[in-house]
């Protein structure tokens, strides 16, 4: 399985701090933005990935990114020049998808707790049809909502409804058959202007192959798209760092932990950072074993 992260859009509500920097590229905490959805696609075991990101801010992406070697990944970069829709993203990179599955990752979404990665890695194994995760929310209008029968079934998907039928939200991230290729490129705008990724989710869902996990208690999902919930996601991961020593979504870490990148890497890594708490504790990290 690939993997895409979605970089682009012009993050307006986030001005003025997006009017000179990507939104993906903005810190939670003590990292950019992008590293929680690039050590998501870590946690599920891919390590081939398309970053897609708007024509002027790739370069930014790259000086950060770069290859992915370092990180025992494999990354590319393609541009989205206008947000027309999360499902664009596998018209872009039908190339990179070529015949394989794939996973999308919105770039502003963070998702922590125990037993995720498993959830992750389930669905990154499963040989056909679409997985994607629901969370209980305060506010479905605000997200694409998924409905249930009485058996827990998925049986149906509404976009951004005036009148939701649950309080279950789709979460930002994907996973796709091949398919998802043709059913992308088959799509006509909505009523938005934009190709949404619920009619893809619906086509999937048409054909009984659509797979939903309901997300529990323990496990957060942040969507970082204002002031307030960046300060709150940044609150989050600062509480959780600081009480148990471990970070969230240090990607260095993960590619050690996951065997993409040896001890020599990581302290090779923690060498230009030699001067904070991020170095420090990469090296404990070989330190401790």
């Amino acid at each position: 399985m690939k993997g895409i992260i979605l970089a682009g859009g012009s993050g307006t509500r986030l001005y003025p701090l997006t009017m000179a920097i990507s939104k993906q590229l903005v810190p939670i905490y003590n990292k950019p933005m992008v590293y929680y959805p690039l050590s998501t696609l870590m946690l599920a075991g891919i390590r081939e990935i398309l970053v897609i990101t708007t024509p002027q801010d790739q370069e930014a992406f790259r000086r950060l990114l770069g290859d992915g070697r370092h990180l025992g990944l494999s990354i590319e970069y393609a541009a989205q020049p206008s947000p027309n829709g999360l499902a664009e993203a596998f018209i872009i990179g039908a190339r990179f998808v070529g015949g394989d599955a794939v996973a999308l990752a919105l770039g502003d979404n963070v998702f922590y707790g125990h037993g995720f990665p498993e959830s992750i890695q389930r669905a990154a194994t499963r040989a056909h049809g679409a997985t994607v995760f629901a969370y209980w929310v305060r506010d479905p209008q605000r997200y694409g909502v998924v409905d249930f029968d009485a058996g827990g079934r998925a049986v149906g998907l509404e976009e951004k409804p005036t009148k939701p039928r649950s309080p279950w939200a789709v979460t930002g991230l994907y996973f796709y058959d091949n398919r998802v290729v043709d059913i992308a490129a088959s799509l006509k705008p909505s009523a938005r202007g934009e190709l949404e990724i619920t009619d893809v989710n619906l086509a999937y869902l048409r054909t009984s192959e659509l797979h939903v996990e309901r997300l529990g208690r323990g496990i957060a999902w942040l969507d970082t798209g204002t002031h307030e919930a960046l300060l709150q996601a940044s609150s989050f991961i600062q509480t959780l760092e600081e009480r148990q020593g471990l970070m969230v979504a240090c990607v260095e870490e993960i590619a050690f932990r996951m065997g993409y990148i040896t001890a020599a890497d990581v302290l090779r890594l923690a060498a230009p950072m030699r001067d904070n708490s991020y170095g420090d504790y990469l090296r404990r990290l070989v330190a401790d074993g």
